[in-house]
Formats: C-alpha cells, sequence, structure tokens
C-alpha cells in the first residue's frame, strides 16, 4: 500500500481537495486502484449537524455517513463509493479510544495524546485503506489522504505528530507528502510572492514532516485543468520513482475524456440559467454538490451554465416592505431564469419565498426541480393553490395545521439530532412507465438514491393530489413513502425526496438535473423522442432551431431570394438576419455558403476510414454536419456582436466542426457518429452536401 498525505499551509480552503482528488484521478488514469481519506481535526462526530455556512454542504454517502463536502469531490472525480469511515474526525478517534478505555482494553494505563490517540489515527487509516471503493471489489493500492485545516493549527497536531511517526512504520518508499500553498500576487508590486510559503514549510518541517511536493495554487479555467496541468509537468514519472509504482506506460483513457470535457468546458458559447432558490445561498460551498450536478448537465448538453442564487426569504411580500430593492432583484432574477431548482434545507425561514418560487414556476410552466425539501414544499403550493387548502404545510413548521400534508416520520427520533434521519442509498420503484423521470434513468424499474430527510409527504392525502395531476410516480419498496413527483400538462415540473446531485459524475449527469437542463435549453421533448440518446445535433445548434430553419435561411441567403420569417435560437429572426443576432438585416454571402461545397469540405470528408459502417441516415449526418458548421459559425458572429455572417466565420469553423462533431470527444454516447460512409453511401453523402450547400 502506497499514501500519499495532502497538507495545507498559509490559508485554509486553499484547494487540498482538489488536488487530493487530481493526484487519485492520474494515478486511477494509470491503472491503480486508489481510495481516498479525509480527516477534519474538528471535535464533532460527523458533519451532520453542521450549518452550511460552517464547512459547506452536508455530504451524504451510500451507507448514510454524513461527511465533509471533499468526499464529494473524491467521489466525483475518481468515480468511487466511499464509507463514513473515509471521513475521519477528531470526535471518532476520541471516541474510539475513550470506547476501549471504558472496556478496559488499555489494562489500567494513563490513556493519553502519545501513544494512543496516535496510534488510533495510524490504525484506522491503514484499516480503511485497504477497504474496497471500487465496484470490482479489488483492494486500493494507493490511498490519498488529506488532512484538514492549516498547518500549525494546534487542533491539528496530534494527527501532525501521527503521519510523523507513520512515515517511518510504513517506510519511505511507502510515504509521499505533497504541501499545498499559496503564492499571493499583491496589486501594489505585481510580484509573487513566495515567503508565507516558505514560513509554511518550515514550520511542517519542525513538525517532523518535510513535504516532497510543494504545490502553489492558481486560477483555472476549469477544475477539470487541474489533473490534466499536474500530469503535464511530470507527477506521474515522479511518483513512479517516488514510490516505485507499478504504472505501465501506456495511453491513458481517462485522462483523454478528462481533457476531452475540459476543452470542451472551455469553448462553450450557448448559456442557459437557473434560478437556484435556497436559505444559504450567501455561500455557495452551501450547496456544492448541486452546483456540480448541474454543471455537468450543462456540459453534456454544451452550455454554460449560469446558477442565480436567489435568497428565498428575499421573495415573500414581508421583503417587499422591509427590503424593497432586494425584493425586485429578487424577483427580477427568478423571472428570467430558464430553470427553477429548489434544494433541500431545513428550518422555517425562507420556505414561503420557495413557495412563492414554485407556485410561478408552476403557473409559468417554467421547468422546476425541487430536491427533498423543494419536493415537499411542491406539495404544499399544490395543496394549497390547486386543492384550495389554504392552511397546508408541514408540520416540520407548523404542528397544528388542519391539513398536514408532510408529515415527521415515525421512526424519527425528535430528542437526538445527529445521525437519526432516514439517510443512505434507498431503492425507490416507479409506479408509471410513462414517466418522465424513468425516461430519463433509462427506463429503469427503480433507482438506488441517497436520502437525508425527517420528514415525508403524508401517504394518506396521495389520491387528493393524483385526482388533479399531480402524480407520486416514484414510491419506496413497501410504496409507503412518496419518492418522486410529477406535474401533468407541465414541460417539466418535477420533485424527488432523495439527492440524486450526490451520485452525479462529470461524465455521467445526475438524470434528474439533466431534465432540468434539457428542458430549461429546449431540448427535452427531442431528447426523450430519440430515446433518451444525445446526439451531435442536439449539443450544436441553439435550442428552438429546426433542419428546416437553418436550410431555409442559409439557401434563400444563398441565392439573395428573401427567406421567410422563423424563430430561432428564442428570438425571432427577420428575412436576412443571422439567428438571434438584433440589428438590421446581415446577409450570409454566396461566398459564405460556397464554402462549404469547395474542395475543402470534400478531402475533410474522404479523410475519414472508409472501411467503417454509418449507423445512422445518410441524409440526417450530411444535414446535421452542414447545421452545426452555420451554427457555430452564427454563434461566433453574435458573440463578437457583428449582424454579418462573413466568410471567415464558416471558414474557422469549418475543420473544427468536423473534428469535433464526427469523431465526437471519445465518449461512448458520441462514438457512434464517429462511423463513416462505405463507398457507395459516401457518394450519396457528398451528393448531399454538394446539393444542400448548393448556391
Amino acid at each position: 500500500m502506497k499514501y500519499i498525505l495532502v497538507t495545507g499551509g498559509v490559508i485554509s480552503g486553499i484547494g487540498k481537495g482538489i488536488i487530493a482528488s487530481s493526484v487519485g484521478t492520474i494515478l486511477k488514469s494509470c491503472g491503480l486502484h486508489v481510495t481516498a481519506i479525509k480527516i477534519d481535526p474538528y471535535i464533532n462526530i460527523d458533519a451532520g449537524t453542521f450549518s452550511p455556512y460552517e464547512h459547506g454542504e452536508v455530504f451524504v454517502l451510500d451507507d448514510g455517513g454524513e461527511v465533509d463536502l471533499d468526499l464529494g469531490n473524491y467521489e466525483r472525480f475518481l468515480d468511487i463509493r466511499l464509507t463514513r469511515d473515509n471521513n475521519l474526525t477528531t470526535g471518532k478517534i476520541y471516541q474510539s479510544v475513550i470506547t476501549k478505555e471504558r472496556r478496559g482494553d488499555y489494562l489500567g494505563k494513563t490513556v493519553q495524546v502519545v501513544p494512543h490517540i496516535t496510534d488510533a489515527i495510524q490504525e484506522w487509516v491503514m484499516r480503511q485503506a485497504k477497504v474496497s471503493v471500487d465496484d470490482d471489489g479489488v483492494e486500493p493500492e494507493v490511498c490519498v489522504i488529506e488532512l484538514g485545516g492549516t498547518v500549525g493549527d494546534i487542533e491539528s497536531m496530534p494527527f501532525i505528530e501521527a503521519f510523523r511517526q507513520f512515515q517511518f512504520k510504513v517506510k519511505r518508499e511507502n510515504f509521499c507528502n505533497i504541501h499545498v500553498s499559496l503564492v499571493p500576487q499583491p496589486n501594489s508590486t505585481g510580484e509573487q510572492k513566495t515567503k508565507p510559503t516558505q514560513n509554511s514549510v518550515r514550520e511542517l518541517r519542525g513538525l517532523g514532516l518535510s513535504p516532497d511536493l510543494v504545490i502553489c495554487i492558481h486560477d483555472v479555467s476549469s477544475i477539470y485543468r487541474v489533473p490534466l496541468l499536474l500530469e503535464d509537468q511530470g507527477i506521474v514519472d515522479y511518483f513512479c520513482h517516488r514510490l516505485n509504482l507499478p504504472i505501465e506506460m501506456r495511453p491513458r483513457k481517462m485522462l483523454t475524456k478528462w481533457k476531452e470535457m475540459s476543452d470542451r468546458s472551455d469553448r462553450l458559447l450557448e448559456q442557459t440559467s437557473i434560478a437556484l432558490v435556497g436559505k444559504y445561498t450567501k455561500l455557495s460551498d452551501s450547496y456544492a454538490s448541486v452546483i456540480k450536478a448541474l454543471e455537468h448537465s450543462a456540459l453534456a448538453i454544451n452550455y454554460k451554465l449560469e446558477v442565480k442564487y436567489i435568497d428565498s426569504a428575499d421573495l415573500e411580500p414581508t421583503a417587499l416592505q422591509e427590503e424593497p430593492v432586494k425584493y425586485h432583484e429578487a424577483w427580477q432574477k427568478l423571472c428570467s431564469a430558464d430553470g427553477v431548482l429548489v434544494p433541500g434545507g431545513f428550518g422555517v425561514r425562507g420556505t414561503e419565498g420557495k413557495i412563492q418560487a414554485i407556485n410561478w414556476a408552476r403557473r409559468q410552466k417554467k421547468p422546476f426541480l425541487g430536491v427533498c425539501l423543494g419536493m415537499q414544499l411542491a406539495v404544499c403550493e399544490f395543496a394549497r393553490n390547486v386543492l384550495g387548502w389554504e392552511d397546508s404545510n408541514s408540520t416540520e413548521f407548523d404542528p397544528e395545521t388542519k391539513h398536514p400534508v408532510v408529515i415527521e416520520m415515525p421512526e424519527h427520533n425528535p430528542g437526538q439530532m445527529g445521525g437519526t434521519m432516514r439517510l443512505g442509498k434507498r431503492r425507490t420503484l416507479f409506479k408509471s412507465t410513462s414517466s418522465v423521470v424513468r425516461k430519463l434513468y433509462g427506463d429503469a424499474e427503480y433507482v438506488d438514491e441517497r436520502h437525508r430527510h425527517r420528514f415525508e409527504v403524508n401517504p394518506e392525502l396521495k389520491h387528493h393530489f393524483e385526482d388533479r395531476g399531480f402524480r407520486f410516480v416514484g414510491q419506496d419498496l413497501e410504496g409507503e413513502r412518496m419518492e418522486i413527483i410529477e406535474l401533468d400538462d407541465h414541460p417539466y415540473f418535477v420533485g424527488v425526496q432523495y439527492h440524486p446531485e450526490f451520485t452525479s459524475r462529470p461524465i455521467k449527469p445526475s438524470p434528474p438535473y439533466f431534465g432540468l437542463l434539457l428542458a430549461a435549453s429546449g431540448k427535452l421533448q427531442n431528447y426523450l423522442q430519440k430515446g433518451c440518446r444525445l446526439s451531435p445535433r442536439m449539443t450544436q445548434y441553439p435550442p428552438q432551431t429546426s433542419r428546416s430553419n437553418f436550410f431555409t435561411v442559409v439557401k434563400a441567403e444563398a441565392s439573395s431570394t428573401p427567406p421567410i420569417s422563423t424563430n430561432m435560437a428564442n428570438s425571432t429572426v427577420a428575412p436576412g438576419k443571422v439567428p438571434g443576432t438584433p440589428g438590421p438585416a446581415g446577409r450570409l454571402s454566396p461566398e459564405g455558403t460556397q464554402v462549404l461545397s469547395k474542395k475543402k469540405l470534400q478531402d475533410l470528408v474522404r479523410e475519414i476510414d472508409p472501411n467503417e459502417q454509418l449507423d445512422e441516415d445518410v441524409e440526417e449526418i450530411a444535414d446535421d454536419f452542414i447545421e452545426s458548421v452555420v451554427t457555430a459559425a452564427c454563434q461566433l458572429a453574435r458573440h463578437r456582436k457583428s449582424n454579418t455572417l462573413e466568410v471567415k466565420d464558416v471558414q474557422l469553423h469549418l475543420e473544427r466542426q468536423w473534428n469535433m462533431w464526427i469523431p465526437g470527444y471519445g465518449s461512448d454516447e458520441i462514438r457512434p457518429y464517429k462511423k463513416a460512409c462505405t463507398t457507395e453511401a459516401h457518394k450519396q453523402r457528398m451528393a448531399l452536401i454538394r446539393k444542400t450547400t448548393k448556391k
């Protein structure tokens, strides 16, 4: 077993979790089995009772462990499943040592920090490092350990001492220390200052640990680039020699996907916005997994994501009297968003504002997703405004309500707060074959997702809702707990009792969040009609743009005949306009269209392997490729605020779109489009391209 300890200096929250995750990702891409442990020096047993403003969100694991949000980074980066014991706290260590002392395990000896606490830390790490975190059940070969806080903090001293001893116990060739630090660059001088890092390293050495690597943090365009930057700087070769790792020098497919993903993230032009209506909006880490799940989904459809944070209390009528500016700003954000998300939470503050947002999304038919409390409040809103039960509420907020549509679960123990909720992975059965959420999950009969709640929808009132089109399409194994809701006659109105964000991955986004982004970008119905399959055609041109719309404009402009007015890119396009561009008509010159039929395009088509078989309709492939080129060119024209689609715009994107669109990004979902034509199909295709792009 190889151990890599990641420590931090100068400031907390510097990015140790991202560095630890990135190192693990690189090593896993080399074929190694990697696990991760997060050490938090606070005395709490776990993160379950924290306010999100203390340490960010509480991340929930399959086994019900309520842990630090960094374990979410480990799971997302490494695509592994951790357990509660992968999060080690001072409270857990002292609890285990005191339990042993009470049991008499120390045989009457004086129990001290050294050696009993430090030994317990080392034993915990060595024991947990051997627990498999992959589906294949193989024991890990590398354990990445992140020590929370900053070197020099008094609460982390026992852990520093434990690892000082640990490095000698496991031998040098099996232990490595990475120190993450900050190199500030004051505006007054513009010069990078290394003194804080020097002091931090000196203090770490004084405590008995000498860092093998010092990593200094700077901004990157995307966190997905961090593993690539570390790999480019030779970290794999370093670990091979420093830890004698059995790494084969072969292509690393996993990192290839990360590169493709980060490249896509950097070149996105289209944008969609989601209003996040919550009560912890002052700290983005409060909804870290929610934001990541939205980002994963937006990236899957090639859209930039704009999250509009809205404090739900600012939407309430009382805010209009007390703080009218915040009230109007909050409603402006909500009304201008493409979709609405109400995440989980606890406590009565801001709940009426969330209900106001849900009511607006339902009436305006805006895509909506409610998670945990968000689903429960959607039930309350529907009961109040559709069923006519004006005092409907959750007994969490109004124990005396005459219409308790959300009630406390019988097994909840109100006398003790920590670890008493319905936690961890639970199975949800779909009760409807026509459910949109079921289709998003690949038409599965059931799903296993993670829960964290004390209250549930009152099952005795279910029939009142379903009679009015408010359907409970997912329930637990006993059929007593309502897990998924859907509303008829709405583009996307979904609520889930579980937390799907905890299992979202960069290359495999969470289906409920993915559905929200698809609906917000106008692509959900197309996606469902295509059998819930992403296609390059969907991910390349703007929403509300059809093939006929594009060719009406392109062909008409190329032949200098006025095209009909049409709706493209969510805006009305007058004759001769670049799609989505305001102002005077800007014509696509004949040269701009002719370039598509010139020898360059033919050469690009012929470069594809002629031996592969085309598994999609030739006409659709040819037409879609032309659309994607023109769309990308139009996006560039809009980006530089130009009304004219010039030849250079088309030329710039011709080869780029071919390289992006046909080979795909290496993912299994897009790879079928890499298939090329047979000889006969090749002729048909070239004829179609020439016909389509004819002047």
